[in-house]
């Protein structure tokens, strides 16, 4: 995403950068599925210089041109019907979450809107936070798109300690995944926490490239992570929205927590985040242990939650 803080937002064509992620994305899933997958036949003694499919292969299966194709793989997406970038999908094998990150980026190529120097700061409603708060039993948090942590209750605070360990707020999951050393003790199964992560920060900038506090993110990340940057060539984009986060708390051990998001209307990218255990189970009883925990320990972090009088980030602290 480098190119993309051009202080004036005047000096080249905006669209320039969503067609470059077009490129990229369209590249990378073709590269992925094989011509046996795609049921194409193969020829004895054929030589083929890549892996994956070729753009005269996606074109076949996509039904449309071979020029057509190409133009489109360089990013040039006007006039695209829905027809297009459906057999575009079915070609390249696109899950939900590719397909609509492939719609996002193709509506960016065609918008002429100058990018935003800085978004509106993201808030969260007093009725909100009161809904998190009367969840004593379950851990609960408000996300942003990009994984800052805009508000929390009680025992999220306490499960999360180790993301609010970190100084900058607000505290954000993919900064402590990729930049702390305490992220693959907390995460017992850190290498999906960290494709999850990527991939959704993906998914988030296809929905805007000039969000600034997410580019400012992500070259955060990149500079300072190997691993980070790694990842986020591969493109990869996925809707993380239920599963079971397999955690170690510093205080109680293990736990097996399922969970579940929930989107708000609030926006912009704005989701509620909640964390439960299987009734009786260990981690049922290490989650009741943390939070008698959480009860009494007066280190966690108290800051006064996010409300329409509170922004969740002043855009005062750097991150």
């Amino acid at each position: 995403m480098a190119g993309r803080d051009d202080p004036n937002g005047t000096s080249r064509d905006i669209r320039d950068d969503f067609r470059a992620e077009i490129r990229e994305f369209l590249g990378t899933r073709r590269a992925k599925v094989t011509p046996e997958q795609a049921g194409l036949p193969l020829y004895g003694g054929e030589r083929r210089r890549v892996t994956g499919l070729r753009r005269e292969e996606v074109a076949l299966l996509a039904g449309i041109s071979s020029e057509y194709y190409t133009r489109l793989e360089r990013g040039n997406a006007t006039g695209v019907s829905e027809s297009v970038i459906e057999g575009i999908a079915q070609a390249l094998q696109l899950d939900e979450a590719e397909r609509i990150h492939l719609l996002d980026l193709l509506r960016g190529a065609g918008t002429t809107r100058p990018p935003r120097r800085r978004p509106a700061q993201q808030r969260v409603r007093p009725t909100v936070q009161r809904v998190l708060d009367s969840m004593s039993g379950t851990p609960a948090f408000i996300l942003s798109g990009r994984g800052d942590i805009l508000a929390a209750n009680h025992l999220g605070r306490a499960l999360f300690s180790p993301v609010y360990a970190d100084p900058v707020r607000p505290p954000n999951n993919a900064r402590f995944v990729f930049l702390s050393p305490h992220a693959t003790d907390f995460f017992r199964h850190w290498d999906e926490v960290a494709g999850d992560t990527v991939a959704m920060l993906r998914a988030e900038a296809g929905r805007d490239l000039y969000d600034r506090r997410l580019t400012d993110l992500i070259g955060e990340l990149s500079t300072r992570s190997a691993e980070f940057r790694r990842r986020w060539a591969a493109h990869n984009v996925r809707m993380h929205t239920t599963g079971v986060k397999l955690l170690h708390h510093p205080v109680v051990g293990d736990l097996d927590l399922p969970f579940e998001t929930f989107p708000l209307p609030d926006g912009p990218s704005q989701f509620l985040l909640t964390y439960t255990a299987e009734p009786r189970s260990p981690s049922q009883d290490a989650l009741n242990l943390l939070a008698s925990w959480a009860a009494t320990d007066d280190d966690i972090d108290q800051s006064t939650p996010a409300s329409d009088s509170q922004p969740a980030d002043s855009g005062e602290t750097p991150d």
